[in-house]
């Protein structure tokens, strides 16, 4: 048998004339060629390319991505890549996995651009997020892209535990769409949260903001409060909209299972944003009925930081102590001036109840209890001076004594001369 070549092909003066008048023209390689089954077997299939040779795929290029030649059987019609014009046995190369590789990721390409809800077969996961399946192509569901429902909510974030609530998901149908593929690369992620958002779009135009709604409380982490309502929605309560005082952890107020009345404040897409302290009264409108600027006040220290100190008044109002209103001496340890879980004596410097501002002053009341002090000494002192004898005066009081008690004993004497007579 003669063995054809490239070189052989193009250069062959009848294979020129064969092109000219129109004949058959033997395929080159990386040309898609389409013949019918006449073999099958476990490593080997053979197919007849319309009289012209017969092409072999063997090996892994049986392998097809698309899964439209994963069934072949003989006489069937399929389409495969040419990656060889001759083997030892003069049979043309041909591969199922670069046609099926190139018809796979043109149909996931397709998708893409069409924004179609796929199925994704779940089929491993890692710390980052699900190994998927879609077709025969391997893919990514970053953990970001998962739906509220299915998001870990892990306490403390532990990624092992993340990881263990990720694995829970192997072998599961995702209901997901594409938002990036790159056949170059082989890239191929999706997203179940987008899936989610294209469905739920409607049911959210239902609700407006402003509109109260009632729910419990599905997870709480560092950042605030999931809570579902409605049809199946869920919103966020994020921690600055959970109440009116400073709030450093929301399990301290809310906890998973409580219901809640929420106001929604915010519709961006499919993303809700709800307050629930927007619906209680807000304590910082009757301050000024409580407190003064220039008045003594006490307050437990919250929490201390490099610019002071939080402070709280009572339930409802919290105030900041600045640093340099702590001491008027240079503090080098914040743990000598002030302490958490402490209660000291303040001074109110600055009310802003617009912007839920109180500033307090703890040098200031200090400053004032060294007046004071400073004030009582002197009293104190000048009743010891008014009580100091002049000598003059001593005198002349120990002058009439001697004169009062003389006139005592006269008078003494002459009412015994009385008696006499």
């Amino acid at each position: 048998m003669t063995t054809l070549t490239q070189d052989t092909i193009s250069n062959n003066p009848m294979d020129e004339l064969l092109q000219r008048e129109g004949a058959v023209t033997i395929p080159k390689v990386g040309d898609l060629v389409e013949g019918i089954v006449i073999s099958i077997s476990k490593n080997e299939i053979y197919i007849d390319l319309a009289g012209i040779t017969t092409g072999i795929i063997r090996g892994r290029e049986i392998y097809d991505e698309s899964e439209e030649f994963s069934n072949l059987k003989k006489g069937d019609k399929a389409a495969a890549t040419v990656i060889g014009l001759d083997n030892e046995n003069g049979y043309m190369e041909l591969s199922l996995r670069e046609a099926g590789h190139k018809k796979a990721w043109d149909h996931l390409e397709k998708l893409y651009k069409e924004g179609e809800i796929v199925e994704s077969k779940v089929i491993d996961a890692n710390k980052g997020g699900l190994m998927i399946k879609l077709g025969n192509v391997i893919g990514f569901l970053p953990v970001s892209q998962l739906t509220i429902e299915h998001y870990p909510r892990i306490e403390g974030g532990d990624k092992n535990k993340i990881l263990g609530h990720l694995k829970s998901f192997v072998n599961q149908i995702l209901k997901t769409k594409i938002i990036d593929v790159d056949e170059k690369d082989e890239k191929l992620i999706v997203s179940e949260k987008a899936a989610w958002n294209d469905k739920q779009k409607k049911v959210i135009s239902k609700y407006k903001v402003g509109q109260k709604v009632k729910g419990k409380v599905t997870g709480v982490v560092d950042f605030g409060a999931f809570v579902e309502f409605g049809d199946n929605l869920e919103g966020l309560v994020h921690i600055s909209e959970l109440a009116w005082q400073r709030i450093d952890d929301p399990r301290d107020v809310i906890k998973v299972g409580d219901i809640v009345d929420a106001e929604i404040i915010e519709i961006e897409n499919t993303k809700i944003s709800l307050s629930t302290k927007k619906l209680k009264t807000d304590p910082w409108v009757e301050v000024a009925q409580k407190y003064k600027v220039g008045q003594k006040v006490r307050g437990k220290v919250l929490k201390v930081n490099p610019f002071g100190a939080f402070v709280e008044l009572d339930k409802d109002i919290h105030g900041l102590v600045h640093i340099s209103e702590l001491s008027d001496k240079k503090i080098n340890n914040m743990d000598n001036v002030v302490q958490a879980d402490k209660d000291y004596d303040f001074v109110i410097l600055t009310i802003d109840a617009k912007n839920h501002r109180l500033g307090l002053s703890l040098k200031a009341n200090q400053d004032k209890k060294e007046k004071l002090a400073k004030e009582k000494a002197a009293k104190e002192a000048e009743n010891n001076e008014t009580k100091k004898e002049d000598p003059a005066e001593a005198k002349d009081e120990k002058k009439e004594e001697i004169e009062s008690a003389k006139e005592t004993k006269d008078k003494a004497k002459d009412e015994k001369k009385e008696e006499k007579k």
